[in-house]
């Protein structure tokens, strides 16, 4: 049985880590967790791996945590009073068993030194914001060279129908008679 796999990524901690080594466009925070989430998409799509990106709430106003899934993809914004670090913590304890009896590998990415520490001390791996970007870089590269690779399949219907019903159906587009559609 594949072990399976699952990142979890401290949102805002790995945003503020990336500004600084890659030139992100001044956009809008918004932009920002939009940009990292369509990042860790493609990631999650080519590594075949959950991905759980968790952003803080706990200054703002929320009243309930909202978690968004697409396809391969979690993101969750914390409650009001709640850190991501604290949801992260708890979400490591929820894969604990399945870590220690080697049927799940979780790991966590922040730079966050404390948070790193903790999250080891529950049966997960830590990964720097740094080490991710390279990572993702690297994944995402090979994902797409292997996409290229790929033969190209055929996607016009008109190719795959028999020769004589795709020369019929072009003399009609055309506005032609075709020789074998005329009445006796």
């Amino acid at each position: 049985m594949k072990k399976r796999r699952v990142l979890i990524v401290d949102g805002y901690n790995v945003l503020n880590a990336w500004k600084d080594v890659q030139s992100m466009d001044a956009g809008s925070l918004s932009d920002a967790r939009d940009a990292l989430a369509a990042r860790l998409m493609d990631y999650a799509g080519f590594s075949g791996q959950k991905v759980v990106l968790v952003y803080d709430a706990y200054l703002g106003d929320r009243r309930a945590r909202t978690e968004e899934r697409t396809g391969p993809l979690t993101v969750v914004y914390t409650q009001k009073n709640e850190t991501a670090d604290n949801y992260i913590e708890r979400l490591c304890d929820q894969y604990a068993r399945d870590a220690e009896l080697g049927r799940v590998e979780v790991r966590v990415a922040t730079s966050d030194l404390v948070e790193q520490m903790v999250v080891l001390g529950r049966h997960a791996t830590r990964m720097s914001a740094r080490e991710l970007l390279i990572e993702v870089g690297q994944v995402s590269r090979a994902g797409r060279e292997r996409m290229a690779a790929r033969p190209k399949a055929r996607s016009a219907i008109i190719e795959r129908l028999p020769e004589d019903v795709a020369r019929r159906l072009e003399a009609m587009r055309r506005g032609e008679n075709h020789p074998e559609d005329k009445k006796p």
